[in-house]
């Protein structure tokens, strides 16, 4: 896989942007001035700033948008959703983990299942039948052996955080491993329904492990962003896990050996930026 740059901007995230916030229109009732003054500064955004990533675009969309219908979190009700879903999805699925012939392998693919999870991406998702696909599925990029030696070795691990509901099959993932010191990351303050120190708190994720906020708003990881704190416990870490595409998207370009991403590729761009087909399960280790 060759070196690439976080700050790749594809154009058709615009389109999916576009979509994403129509939902939003609609959610909250957003009168036509309203709509009007987001879309002119929609378009400024995208074209003032060419350089930026799909992450950094997507927050300073969500932050315009926010103060706009003036709400801190325009996700609150689908997080709290997710979560409960995902809580009671847990309660059935970690006695199945626990009996599994090869327990970690299950609760792996339980997490990889659970980043279906996603509004920012797609308004709806059925995550028992992503379960089901993904029990059944050969990973498109399968580096899972890879991800379990390292863990066996590890003396720290640091585990990126991607959405609420997703967490909770991370949480029982991280019970799987049973490792003594592993610190997950969340995100500064809402963004889209990624996960903060609520949620994470929500579900019980500080019985596993130490939650950390990254310093950072955007749905992603970027290393010139981040929190002096986060970025000592990364650079640190024996294994860094980082879930969904948006943590991808930030951090593929600094082909880090330590890095494993566990995601779904849920659009065309990171389908062929992996050189997946669209749908496609991955746990992916990058090599120099």
């Amino acid at each position: 896989m060759k070196k690439l740059s976080p700050f790749v901007l594809d154009k058709r995230c615009k389109t999916c942007f576009e979509r994403s916030y129509n939902h939003l229109f609609k959610k909250f009732d957003v009168n036509a001035s309203q709509q009007s003054i987001f879309k002119v500064y929609f378009e400024e955004v995208f074209h003032d700033n060419p350089t930026l990533s799909a992450p950094e675009i997507q927050s300073l969309l969500n932050g315009f948008f926010c103060q706009l219908i003036a709400t801190e979190d325009p996700f609150e009700q689908e997080k709290t959703d997710s979560n409960r879903l995902a809580l009671n999805l847990y309660k059935e699925w970690k006695s199945k983990v626990l009996q599994a012939k090869d327990p970690f392998d299950m609760a792996l693919r339980l997490s990889v299942a659970g980043n279906v999870m996603d509004y920012g991406a797609a308004n709806q998702f059925d995550v028992r039948q992503t379960i089901d696909k993904v029990l059944q599925a050969s990973f498109a990029i399968n580096h899972v052996k890879k991800l379990q030696q390292a863990i066996e070795k590890a003396k720290k691990i640091v585990y990126l955080g991607d959405n609420a509901g997703e967490i909770v099959f991370d949480k029982l993932f991280l019970e799987i491993i049973n490792h003594p010191q592993i610190v997950y990351v969340v995100k500064a303050s809402p963004v889209l329904n990624d996960v903060t120190y609520d949620d994470a708190k929500a579900v019980g994720m500080d019985k596993v492990a130490s939650i950390l906020s990254n310093g950072d708003n955007i749905p992603s990881t970027l290393l010139h962003r981040v929190s002096p704190e986060f970025l000592e416990h990364y650079r640190t870490a024996d294994v860094i896990i980082s879930k969904g595409q948006g943590n991808l998207e930030g951090l593929i370009g600094e082909k880090d050996t330590r890095i494993y991403f566990l995601l779904m590729a849920k659009c065309d761009v990171i389908a062929e930026l992996l050189k997946v087909e669209k749908g496609s399960f991955i746990v992916c280790n990058q090599k120099k």
